[in-house]
């Protein structure tokens, strides 16, 4: 797992959309009150979170971006060490999250 800052994201967004997945990975009310507009969620308090990542990024060598709240926000980190024990191969935790992303955009 990597971490990664709200610059590199910003160009991933731009450069490689259909590269990579970011998932939201707090609970559906939090990511319905804000997130990141290009973002989908994914809790990782769901049962079949690992099943439903793998299913929506196709497979385990696509790159898969995380984040959650901020960077006193663990939920990021955890989801990302759940997915590099699963098998993905290339995680970021963007530790910023909604907050940093909002307040720069």
């Amino acid at each position: 797992m990597q971490s990664i800052t709200r610059q590199e994201l910003e160009q991933m967004n731009d450069i490689d959309r259909d590269d990579f997945v970011l998932i939201n990975v707090l609970p559906r009310e939090t990511f319905e009150k804000q997130h990141i507009r290009t973002s989908i969620n994914i809790p990782y308090e769901n049962s079949d979170f690992i099943d439903t990542v793998e299913s929506v990024a196709g497979d385990k060598d696509r790159k898969i971006v995380v984040y959650c709240a901020n960077f006193d926000c663990p939920v990021s980190n955890k989801a990302a060490d759940a997915l590099e024990q699963a098998g993905f191969k290339s995680i970021y935790d963007y530790e910023g999250g909604t907050e940093d992303w909002l307040t720069n955009h």
